[in-house]
């Protein structure tokens, strides 16, 4: 019981990171000078990034914020300079790719790039349907990534079940289920590909009552 409390708990700790991250781009901004502590070189050149971005409609604001976690963090100067500037390039191909989405969601299509999911491996989510986010399903695109499954096998996982219909209950009981079968052995791809097969059916689609995780193994 404690074991699946901690795990309910991490869970729903991962895909509040949206609403956490958007708080603290937010307060980022109110902090007087948040780049004080970066020597002179390191923070012209995360000043002339953030101009860039500015100047190209992107959002910034992720850029401060990438570079005060590496301050808190002790990076050096030079580094979050660098880390700055590859996350604005990849901001960049996510506009590219996806187009006029969410300043969340092209932060997390720029995250995944980041990580080395190709620009391309995104381009299926475009055009999203109005009042449907990508938000969860580029979050569980990473996750499933971080847990050793190729992005070309992830990606197209995701691509079927956003276009089969899947909403944010059914991204996360697919990672939930995957994560669950990792655990007891079975190899990641397989599990990932066992799920979304289950997930989507015959049909291809997603059926309304999908989206909540089992705990029976396939």
């Amino acid at each position: 019981m404690r074991r699946s409390l901690s795990i309910a708990m991490t869970r729903a700790l991962r895909y509040c990171v949206v609403i956490v991250g958007s708080t603290a781009v937010s307060l980022a901004a109110q902090v007087p000078d948040p780049l004080f502590k970066l020597d002179a070189a390191s923070r012209f050149a995360v000043d002339a990034t953030v101009d860039s971005a500015k100047a190209l409609g992107l959002p910034w604001k992720f850029l401060l914020l990438r570079a005060q976690e590496g301050i808190a963090k002790g990076v050096d100067g030079r580094h979050i300079a660098n880390a700055v500037k590859a996350r604005f390039a990849s901001l960049k191909d996510a506009r590219a790719v996806l187009g006029n989405v969410s300043d969340q969601e092209l932060n997390a299509a720029a995250a995944l790039i980041d990580s080395r999911v190709r620009p391309e491996q995104l381009a299926p989510l475009k055009n999203q349907p109005r009042g449907r986010s990508l938000v969860s399903a580029l979050t569980v695109l990473g996750d499933l990534v971080t847990k050793g499954i190729p992005a070309e096998e992830a990606s197209s996982a995701i691509v079927k079940l956003w276009q089969g219909g899947a909403g944010d209950a059914d991204f996360m009981g697919l990672f939930r289920n995957v994560e669950s079968d990792i655990l007891q052995g079975l190899n990641p791809g397989t599990a990932l590909q066992n799920r979304t097969r289950e997930s989507l059916g015959p049909s291809g689609k997603i059926p309304p009552s999908a989206g909540e995780p089992d705990t029976q193994s396939p």
